[in-house]
C-alpha cells in the first residue's frame, strides 16, 4: 500500500493473490471441481477455469479491503484484473490506475503465434478495457505513443527506477559473497599461487590479516552477469556462441583476461541451457547458474564488471528492469537490440547494443582488451554511470505521479 496526503493507493499483482475464498454451500464447492477438472482437460478449458477462478477471487479480494481512493494494477498480467479491477472501483467509487509495462497478448503470442483464437481474445480485451481506467503510466515514450495511436488511450511515462539497494558494492560486502558462492560455485574459489600466505582469498578479493583491508586480486578474472527468467524471449545461445569466440580469441593470441559469466535466475528453459552449458569446453571461460537469494542480487551486480542482457521485448516497446538495475549499480550493460532499447541503453556512453553473437563477442573483447584498466572504455561508462546522478524509484513516483493524482483533487 502506498500512502500520500491526497490518497490511498493500493496496488494490485494477480501473481501475488493465493486463493483465499471461503466455501458457501455444496453448490461453491461443486463449481470449484467443475473448474479444477476442467483445468486438467483441453487447453481451451483450461484457459476458461483459470479466468473464471482468478476473477472470483479477484472480485473477493477486492471487495474485503477498505475501499481506496485509487487502486493500480501493473499489466501484465491484465486477464482478467483489469476487467475486474475496474468494476468493482466503478462500484465502489474508486480511480483505476493502469500502470502498463508490456501487453499481454503479445507474451501470450510467444507460444501460440499472433493469430491464435486466444492471443487475439487477449489482444481485444486490453484494448477494449484498457479505456475504462482512470488514468495510465506506461514505460516507454514508444508505448506512450502506441497507446495513444492505436488503442486511444492517453497515459503518462513513468520509466522504471531501481531502488536505493541497487548501488556499487563495497569491497568487504563483495569479499563476503564471494565467499559464500565459492562454497558451491568453483569460479569464484581462488586460483592457486606460488606466493601464498595466510589470506583470505577468492577467485576475485583477498583478504589481507595484518591490516583487515580487502583488496582485489591481481591477475583476477572479469566477472560478466546476466540474469534471466529462462524464457522464449531471451535467446541465451546468443551469448554462449559469443563465449566461444571468446574463447577463441585467447587461444589466438589476444590478451583478454580469463572470463567468469554468472547467468542468475530460474525458469522454463534452464534446463536446456544447463544442459549445452555442460557439452561445452573452455579453458578462459568459466560458466555458473546459481540461484541467489534476494539480498545477495543487488550486491553481485554491484560487484560485476560488465552485465549482458538478451531480453527481447515481446511488444519491443517495454524496457528490461535488469538493465535499470545493473544501472542503479554503475554496472555497464552490452544488450541485444530491439526498438525502443535507445530509451534506456545509450550505445557508446552507458554500454553497448549488439543484433548477434559475432557483435557481441566483439564488444567483450574490445571492452575487456584493456581490463581491469581506469583508461578503458568500460571504466568510461561506468564513470558515466557514477556522473549521471541517476534518478531512483521513490524519486521518480514523487516527481511523475504525485502530480498526476493531485490534479484530481483541484
Amino acid at each position: 500500500m502506498y500512502t500520500a496526503n491526497m490518497s490511498t493507493i493500493v496496488s494490485v499483482s494477480l501473481d501475488s493473490f493465493l486463493l483465499c475464498l471461503p466455501v458457501y454451500g455444496n453448490a461453491f464447492a461443486r463449481f470449484l471441481l467443475v473448474c479444477l477438472f476442467a483445468a486438467v482437460g483441453p487447453k481451451i478449458l483450461q484457459y476458461i477455469a483459470k479466468v473464471v477462478l482468478q476473477s472470483v477471487q479477484l472480485f473477493y479480494v477486492l471487495l474485503k479491503m477498505d475501499t481506496p481512493s485509487y487502486v493500480l494494477m501493473q499489466n501484465p498480467p491484465g486477464l482478467p484484473g483489469i476487467a475486474v479491477t475496474w468494476l468493482v472501483c466503478s462500484v465502489r467509487g474508486s480511480r483505476f490506475i493502469i500502470d502498463w509495462h508490456n501487453y499481454g497478448y503479445t507474451i501470450m503470442a510467444l507460444a501460440h503465434g499472433q493469430r491464435h483464437p486466444v492471443v487475439r481474445i487477449a489482444k481485444w480485451y486490453e484494448r477494449f478495457f484498457g479505456r475504462f481506467s482512470s488514468h495510465n503510466l506506461c514505460v516507454t515514450r514508444a508505448m506512450k505513443e502506441d497507446l495513444r495511436s492505436n488503442w486511444n488511450i492517453k497515459a503518462t511515462t513513468l520509466y522504471d527506477k531501481p531502488p536505493s539497494i541497487f548501488k556499487e558494492a563495497s569491497l568487504d560486502s563483495q569479499h563476503s559473497l564471494f565467499l559464500k558462492m565459492a562454497k558451491d560455485h568453483s569460479p569464484f574459489k581462488p586460483r592457486a599461487r606460488p606466493d601464498s600466505n595466510s589470506a583470505e582469498r577468492t577467485a576475485f578479493t583477498e583478504l589481507h590479516p595484518e591490516t583487515g583491508a580487502v583488496t582485489l586480486t591481481p591477475g583476477r578474472p572479469a566477472l560478466l552477469l546476466s540474469s534471466t527468467s529462462w524464457t522464449e524471449d531471451e535467446d541465451f545461445s546468443i551469448l554462449l556462441k559469443a563465449l566461444e569466440d571468446y574463447e577463441q580469441f585467447i587461444s589466438n593470441g589476444a590478451a583478454l583476461p580469463s572470463l567468469v559469466c554468472v547467468i542468475t535466475g530460474k525458469g522454463p528453459q534452464k534446463e536446456h541451457y544447463r544442459n549445452l552449458i555442460d557439452q561445452m569446453h573452455f579453458q578462459h571461460v568459466q560458466i555458473c547458474t546459481p540461484w541467489l537469494e534476494a539480498e545477495d542480487y543487488p550486491i553481485l551486480l554491484g560487484s560485476a564488471d560488465l552485465g549482458v542482457c538478451l531480453h527481447k521485448s515481446s511488444s519491443g516497446l517495454d524496457l528490461p528492469m535488469k538493465v535499470v538495475d545493473m544501472f542503479g549499480c554503475c554496472l555497464p550493460v552490452c544488450a541485444i537490440h530491439f526498438p525502443c532499447l535507445h530509451e534506456l541503453v545509450k550505445h557508446g556512453e552507458n554500454g553497448l547494443i549488439f543484433k548477434d553473437s559475432q557483435e557481441l563477442a566483439e564488444q567483450l573483447k574490445t571492452l575487456l582488451a584493456d581490463f581491469p584498466s581506469t583508461q578503458s572504455q568500460l571504466h568510461s561508462f561506468r564513470r558515466h554511470l557514477r556522473e549521471s546522478g541517476q534518478q531512483r524509484w521513490h524519486e521518480s513516483w514523487t516527481q511523475t505521479v504525485l502530480p498526476l493524482l493531485a490534479a484530481d483533487h483541484r
